[in-house]
């Protein structure tokens, strides 16, 4: 027996359900195929971070998301016992200035739920045993909890099943890495009974030599306990006993008097890493994501955020390229973004001495200068910046250089803003109202802003309009005039700047021309 979908979509983890939604959004017949039964799912990652809120959003679910998490306001660092200082970890220019707190089975949950408001399917129970492609489609093997077998035909496969990905093996792909030595977390879901006050929005770091101890509040009560150490002995695999975690606790924070109750449902993990990336995200017709693709100690806890941010980079290009609205060569241009993204997020986490587990040196080092670092707003401006991926770009992408023989393009290039950057959620008036500039957006479409940056002379808009609407690719024009905080945001951008759906810049050029090489290199004409 067999059946036919445009997507098979392997793997119902946070990855596979968001990329499942934005397929959905663009009318794609997609199921997800699952191995576990429904439910079984653990607390495992436990925040969201600014830029991948605007994804959700993206995704329609947003506020679902807002209405079950806790707003983070605040990180308090404590070095040996020393109160070293704090880092608001507000965060402007977006609708969502703060990161939340939600542990990664309710973001299942809530992607599920969305998922089924959109019309897609997960089957669950139902294991992906092998995949075959072909030019024009693929076929997935999957065999249900009675054992018996079927085929999924389909245009599209992507495997988003984690790091034993079954796509990824068929493909032939090598998973390129290696364990991270001497590193391990442990953790614990718990009420406190210690010195430091709770506050739902506040969360502490507490360096001690050799280990670094996280400490944030968790949405059903009590704090989220993690800690990144050394690790003496690699073949302890069972989770970390209340006692274990609350002598380390007591440790790091200086408070022999604390105690530890587990949280109702309880929940305790012991993990060890690797640190591998796929040596290609993308094999004709079947493409990788998630932990698939890469995987890396989860400092700063970006794994769930990055693979988020890929299946919405992924999800608008899969639907042009399948619905025939772009050139092949746009899909392309996700396996090169994400996998420089995934690496460029490992290179930051791998500096990030508020989680790694600290030396002598550090130590000495954040007492003697954390406070005067953390009063400083280039320290808490740099860590608010890596936390919340807005600044995270696509710079170098094939898919920001369209308008490399427009010279005002390349001009840019050394503005406030470049091709490639995300577009920042600025005020402007539209129409005599003010809005902010993401309203303007959609992940449906690609938006032409007219005039943001104020150079060149006007332009023929009826020009414009056939321009765009030659091409299949839909397009949809806004000319906003930038409030006085934005002016100076926008000034080195150029006349027009074409949007991508996922918010970042595919070209930003002050000709007509210019767009329009762009427009022939990567849309398809109608008919």
């Amino acid at each position: 027996m067999s059946e036919f979908r445009d997507v098979v979509v392997v793997g119902a983890g946070p990855t596979g359900l968001a990329l499942a939604i934005a397929l959905r959004q663009y009318g794609i017949d997609v199921v997800v195929v699952e191995k576990e039964a429904r439910g079984k799912r653990e607390a495992r990652a436990g925040v969201v971070w600014q830029r991948a809120l605007e994804v959700l959003r993206d995704l329609g679910c947003a506020e679902a998301f807002l209405a079950e998490g806790l707003a983070l306001r605040r990180v308090e660092v404590v070095a040996e016992g020393r109160e070293v200082g704090g880092i608001d970890l507000g965060a402007g220019e977006t609708a969502y200035p703060r990161p939340l707190s939600i542990e990664q089975d309710a973001v299942e949950r809530l992607l599920g739920e969305r998922l089924r408001e959109v019309g897609g399917e997960v089957r669950w129970s139902t294991e992906a045993v092998g995949v075959r492609t072909s030019d024009d489609g693929a076929v997935v093997e999957v065999r249900g909890a009675d054992g018996l077998g079927t085929s999924l035909r389909c245009r599209w496969v992507v495997g988003c099943e984690g790091s034993h990905s079954v796509v990824r093996k068929a493909l032939g792909i090598p998973f390129e890495g290696a364990r991270r030595p001497n590193l391990q977390c442990v953790q614990i879901n718990a009420e406190a009974d210690w010195k430091h006050p709770y506050a739902p929005d506040r969360s502490y770091f507490f360096l001690v030599r050799g280990a670094s101890l996280g400490v944030s509040p968790r949405p059903g009560g009590g704090y989220r306990f993690f800690c990144f150490s050394a690790d003496p002995d690699p073949t302890i695999d069972h989770a970390p006993t209340v006692e274990e975690m609350r002598a380390l606790v007591a440790d790091a924070a200086h408070d022999p008097g604390t105690t530890l109750v587990p949280t109702d449902p309880p929940w305790a993990n012991r993990a060890r890493f690797q640190d591998r990336f796929a040596g290609s995200l993308r094999v004709g017709r079947a493409l990788l994501a998630g932990d698939s693709a890469h995987l890396w100690a989860p400092i700063g806890g970006h794994g769930l955020n990055t693979g988020l941010r890929g299946a919405h980079n992924l999800g608008w290009k899969l639907a042009a390229v399948h619905r025939g609205w772009a050139v092949d060569a746009l899909l392309d241009t996700y396996a090169t973004e994400q996998r420089l993204t995934a690496r460029k997020v490992m290179r930051e986490m791998r500096h990030d001495v508020l989680e790694l587990p600290p030396t002598r040196l550090t130590l000495l080092g954040m007492r003697l200068a954390g406070p005067h670092l953390m009063r400083g707003e280039w320290f808490a401006g740099r860590i608010r910046t890596v936390l919340s991926d807005l600044a995270m770009h696509h710079r170098e992408s094939r898919l920001s250089q369209g308008g490399q023989d427009d010279q005002s393009n390349n001009r840019s290039r050394y503005g406030s803003l470049r091709a490639g950057d995300r577009l920042p959620d600025l005020p402007v008036l539209l129409d005599g109202r003010r809005c902010r500039l993401h309203e303007l957006l959609s992940y449906e479409r690609w938006t032409l802003l007219t005039a943001p940056g104020a150079r060149g002379a006007p332009f023929d808009e009826a020009r414009l309009r056939r321009l765009t609407d030659g091409y299949a690719m839909p397009v949809e024009h806004v000319r906003p005039y930038p409030a006085r905080s934005a002016r100076r945001r926008l000034a080195g951008a150029g006349s027009l700047i074409l949007v991508r759906p996922d918010r970042h810049i595919g070209i930003s050029t002050d000709t007509v021309e210019g767009l329009e090489a762009y427009l022939r290199r990567w849309f398809t004409r109608r008919g």
